[in-house]
């Protein structure tokens, strides 16, 4: 199976777990969910779900039940979207090439649908009933983690805010990356793992992985935000000049910036090791990260 199908059909799983997931258009209250599933339902790569399941099957787990649990991922990071959108946050039109949450439904349902996402999320977790309860808490630990304020998601946003129009130190630009980004496709590869029962040392090479390749995603981010196109990326191209953002080409250049993503892929590729030919879809997914387009 060639790295496309391969993610095609993965993307299915996931997309078939988030419409079980998810209330329909039809329930009340119907424009919640209408705001929801239109976030949800309106493109994506689902790389955090398949990464979570990618991690699973290098344990050797059945991807039969775990894109049931990987699909709280998506369900998190379109939450995340949404609110990033916001005329608050980096006020952006579009999103996966179709008018943001906001624009569609209006600021108030946007941040409700985002709420909604957030907690759903949770709620998938917690009723994996063929999970051994030990490894749910565990899952509900890092998803929560991955998305909080210490080292996470939203303590990564916050520390982007600050360093709008400002100089920043390579330490600084490297905590935004990691958190900002980093945090939740690290959270990904080790929900998958911890669902399929990894020992220690298969949990801290996909630990490794995740680290080296959510960095290498976002430097990745950044350098197309300069060089891509809104209709290739599905969302406005050049906001982060704009708003002055703390980015590695504008600390490093496109050139310094190319090579440290592809340093990043070197690191993740070694830190796979330990899992043999069983991460030969993890070892593509993260080439795939270093050469998109979009």
């Amino acid at each position: 199976m060639t790295l496309d199908n391969y993610l095609a059909s993965r993307r299915g799983l996931v997309d078939a777990a988030l419409e079980q997931a998810v209330p329909s258009e039809r329930d009340y209250p119907e424009i919640i969910h209408r705001a929801m599933r239109h976030s949800l339902f309106g493109g994506g790569k689902r790389i955090r779900p398949i990464l979570a399941i990618a991690a699973a099957e290098a344990i050797g787990s059945d991807v039969g039940a775990v894109e049931r649990s990987a699909c709280a991922l998506e369900l998190v990071h379109t939450y995340s979207l949404i609110h990033d959108d916001l005329p608050a946050l980096d006020n952006d039109d579009f999103r996966r090439g179709r008018p943001t949450c906001h624009k569609a439904f209006g600021d108030a349902m946007a941040i409700l649908a985002g709420d909604a996402l957030l907690t759903l999320a949770f709620q998938v977790l917690s009723e994996l009933e063929d999970v051994p309860s030990e490894r749910r808490v565990r899952m509900v630990a890092e998803l929560a983690t991955g998305a909080g304020t210490v080292n996470g998601m939203i303590g990564g946003q916050v520390a982007d805010l600050e360093a709008e129009g400002k100089q920043v130190e390579a330490a600084q630009l490297e905590y935004i990356h990691r958190s900002k980004t980093g945090a939740l496709i690290r959270a990904s590869v080790r929900i998958g793992a911890i669902y399929a029962g990894a020992n220690q040392e298969q949990f801290t090479a996909l630990s490794d992985y995740g680290t080296h390749i959510g960095l290498a995603f976002q430097i990745v981010d950044d350098i197309l935000d300069v060089v891509g196109s809104t209709e290739t990326l599905g969302k406005t191209a050049g906001k982060d000049a704009a708003q002055q953002k703390a980015t590695f080409p504008a600390l490093y250049g496109l050139v310094a910036s190319r090579e440290h993503a592809k340093q990043h892929l070197i690191h993740a590729v070694e830190a796979l090791g330990p899992l043999g030919e069983g991460s030969v879809r993890l070892r593509e997914i993260a080439e795939r990260i270093i050469t998109r387009s979009a």
